[in-house]
């Protein structure tokens, strides 16, 4: 991964050469081996001013030697604290990238969630008036349904639109069809027709294909951040093996107790020691890879054809078209169902003998536009008349009576 080269090169910079200098060296000074003994924040107390003889060394070449056994054990725990610290460096941006962007599309998507419920309501209490309000729940749990799929409920969005439509279309056929008395059976029935009757026209279809894709998209996109994140976090928290820390120490600093502390090892065998520390790590890198590419094809996704908002922002205008629709053929509905119906269930379940629907009047669902406000009882019911009383110049408000 581009993390562990990162931390590779970081490493190398820190690291000495170990140079083989013969057996027959003389002891030289330690000047500059406690100059940088000391930066690191050590104590010079007991750093020999000369070399001494190695043979007390258990990582380090026993040969002469500028440290001590103390020196050596201080050095190998440096070594391991500074390779869990480049890793938390190098990982934390990572970390929290995933963070953030986690955090910026979930508020994002729930606020946009509310924002679409809340237009709705508005638009449809404005226009609709009571019969909405009497059936508002259908709509409210569409959106606790469309919210508890996004956080990772077990919702199966196909299932629940449907159910959505069913609902919308047994309360529709009731109002459209008030002179009759359904029982709670017989509306199931009707809603079983939703497919074949379509009475909404194409709405249902075109809407679910729409919300499928991009809920789909928005979900994989918001839990694809999380893993990210979680990834990062246990590739933060490795645990390195005694042999990694020996290894690690070994070309770091035994340079230091040769008398070496300025010369950098080869590329090569940073890299080989940082393989051994990181192998398992470095596994991951062709899935992380994948991983990555794939969050960005979803990412392109929510930008393009499955953009999440250009779903929800009108979704209010196209259930009320879908409203539109379904009391457009109210009478054509109504004349499939019955038959149907009354074949599997008892024609006496509703109340009075079947009528022609023409000498019937539907109410008037009809929407306005959002400049426009309505200035006739909505849903106006036979037997009603309509009294709108001017409050000011520039207002009507519906007000029904009965007459």
């Amino acid at each position: 991964m581009c993390t562990m080269l990162r931390i590779q090169a970081v490493l190398c910079t820190f690291s000495v050469l170990f140079l083989s200098v013969g057996a027959d060296l003389k002891a030289r000074t330690c000047s500059e081996v406690r100059q940088a003994y000391a930066a690191k924040g050590f104590s010079l107390v007991n750093v020999p001013h000369q070399e001494i003889s190695g043979e007390h060394l258990r990582i380090c070449a026993q040969d002469y030697t500028c440290c001590t056994s103390e020196m050596e054990d201080k050095l190998n725990q440096q070594s391991k604290l500074e390779l869990e610290n480049l890793l938390e460096e190098n990982s934390h941006t990572l970390r929290s990238t995933f963070m953030s962007r986690h955090k910026n599309f979930d508020e994002f998507f729930l606020e946009l969630l509310e924002n679409t419920e809340k237009s709705l309501n508005d638009m449809f209490v404005m226009t609709y008036g009571k019969l909405y309000m009497q059936n508002s729940e259908v709509f409210l749990d569409l959106f606790v349904e469309l919210k508890r799929y996004y956080t990772g409920g077990n919702v199966n969005l196909e299932e629940m639109l449907n159910d959505f439509w069913a609902r919308l279309l047994e309360r529709m056929f009731q109002l459209l069809n008030s002179q009759y008395h359904f029982s709670e059976d017989y509306l199931e029935c009707v809603s079983k027709y939703t497919d074949q009757l379509k009475p909404f026209g194409d709405v249902p279809r075109k809407l679910k294909a729409q919300v499928t894709r991009a809920f789909i998209a928005a979900r994989t996109f918001v839990q694809g951040l999380m893993v990210g994140r979680e990834v990062a976090n246990r590739v933060a928290r490795v645990s390195f093996t005694p042999a990694c820390i020996r290894a690690l120490t070994r070309m770091l600093y035994c340079p230091y107790c040769r008398s070496l502390p300025s010369v950098k090892p080869c590329g090569n065998y940073c890299l080989n020691v940082m393989k051994g520390c990181l192998g398992n790590q470095a596994d991951l890198d062709p899935e992380w890879n994948l991983f990555i590419d794939a969050m960005l094809l979803v990412a392109e996704r929510l930008e393009g054809p499955f953009n999440i908002e250009a779903v929800m922002e009108p979704i209010d205008v196209k259930i009320s078209e879908a409203i539109m629709n379904m009391q457009d053929n109210s009478m054509q509905v109504s004349a499939k169902v019955f038959p149907r119906v009354r074949s599997a269930k008892n024609p006496q379940e509703w109340a009075g003998p079947p009528v022609e629907f023409r000498t019937y009047s539907t109410p008037d669902i009809r929407p306005y536009s959002p400049e426009e406000r309505p200035t006739h009882c909505s849903w106006h019911q036979p037997g009603q008349t309509e009294d709108c009383v001017e409050d000011n110049a520039t207002e009507r408000k519906p007000r029904c009576s009965r007459s």
